[in-house]
């Protein structure tokens, strides 16, 4: 790369989830953060129904108010999976009176929360078209963005996590009464029941009795085929801890204490209140915590981010009773709402400082994966090839194997 040229930076937002609208202020957040001197941002917005799209008036969140993607200046675009593009293609469908354009994408900055995005479906597109990206792989993207498997791991590294029941929506149809007395045998309430894959709090509600817990539980299950009730740890507060880096070097941020008059953090209260995202909601930073029970807790996030592969930046979230020192494990975040921002501003890390580091930590992963052989050559086509042919003119057709 020329030393001259500005490192161009794909931001896609949006998306084909319910989690769609924190994503688009997400995104718009990631985009104002970057230094205009040496990155050039590209919106690559995607519409609620999965369409793809790019264009300079995407770069205002104001716009949004109004249909955007008829605009004047945007236009349809998709990310090629072919290496040879490493890029955007917009206008893709082009006929006789337009032409398709390949715009390079120097990194990709995936801002977007849930489904379809947060996932490791976004990232795996990534991974074929061999463009460097911001944030957690495949693997740890998938994991993250599912509230069972998260579990199942943590448990398994001896990370405390909360009592809970999980089953699918198809196994909830077919006996409700059978999941009922499944949860009556392991919990107590109150409770909360969740969608295993959706985040924002989104779906999320917390029953005091039987009556309450199947009405939650159906809708629940409207956003999710896959679900999970958890015991309600009372006389606890939530504590948040950011993290930034990959395997070799992460590092925690301050901790912080959200402060809601309900019992858990709602939609609303992440993301309506003047629309800046987590940023925006009440909180204590730093969290009035002992300094041992501080460490304790960034400790155990960095082994969380660590048993994931974690890499680039997440948020995880903790049920914390200071007074007894207990401490579970609620949820990881691999996008974090806000990119958690705000929680590395006491480190001295402006906005500018954080999203800079993500795409160094994005271009060292790539620079890795090139140590990794994708290229292995051997004769076994030539081989099969020949025998093929020399079945065909015998008679007796290809080779099989002997079982």
């Amino acid at each position: 790369m020329s030393a001259n040229r500005k490192t161009v930076v794909g931001v896609i937002f949006g998306g084909r989830s319910v989690e769609h609208d924190v994503s688009v202020v997400t995104g718009n957040q990631v985009m104002r953060a970057f230094d205009p001197e040496r990155y050039e941002v590209v919106p690559v917005y995607i519409d609620r129904e999965g369409r793809w799209f790019t264009g300079t008036p995407l770069l205002d969140l104001k716009n949004y108010r109004d249909e955007v993607i008829s605009m004047s200046g945007v236009s349809s675009a998709i990310i090629s999976p072919d290496v040879r593009h490493h890029g955007l293609i917009v206008n893709p469908t082009a006929g006789r009176f337009s032409k398709s354009e390949v715009m390079r994408l120097d990194t990709v900055f995936p801002a977007i929360h849930g489904s379809h995005g947060e996932d490791g479906t976004l990232q795996g597109l990534l991974e074929l078209a061999d463009i460097p990206y911001v944030g957690c792989g495949v693997l740890a993207s998938a994991l993250a963005n599912d509230k069972i498997t998260t579990k199942t791991i943590l448990r398994q590294r001896g990370i405390p996590v909360v009592d809970s029941v999980d089953f699918t929506r198809a196994e909830w149809y077919a006996d409700p009464d059978a999941i009922m007395r499944r949860i009556a045998q392991t919990l107590a309430y109150p409770m909360f029941v969740k969608p295993a894959t959706i985040g924002s709090s989104i779906g999320i509600t917390r029953p005091a009795n039987e009556v309450m817990l199947r009405a939650s539980i159906d809708i629940a299950a409207s956003f999710d085929r896959r679900l999970l009730v958890e015991s309600a740890v009372t006389e606890s507060i939530e504590i948040n801890c950011a993290l930034m880096g990959d395997d070799r070097d992460v590092r925690a941020s301050v901790l912080e204490q959200p402060v809601s008059w309900e019992e858990f953090l709602t939609y609303e209260d992440k993301y309506l209140r003047g629309g800046e995202g987590m940023k925006s909601a009440d909180r204590i930073i730093p969290a009035p915590l002992t300094p041992e029970l501080t460490q304790t807790i960034k400790n155990i996030a960095i082994d969380a981010f660590r048993a994931i592969d974690g890499r680039g930046t997440t948020r995880i979230d903790f049920l914390v009773r200071p007074d007894k020192g207990e401490v579970f494990l609620n949820e990881l975040n691999s996008m974090p709402g806000s990119v958690a921002f705000y929680l590395w501003q006491e480190d001295g890390l402006t906005a500018r400082d954080v999203v800079q580091r993500l795409v160094d930590l994005a271009r060292e992963a790539q620079a890795e994966k090139r140590q990794t052989t994708y290229n292995y050559r051997t004769r076994l086509l030539e081989q099969a090839a020949l025998r093929g042919v020399k079945g065909a003119k015998g008679g007796k057709g290809p080779a099989r194997s002997q079982s």
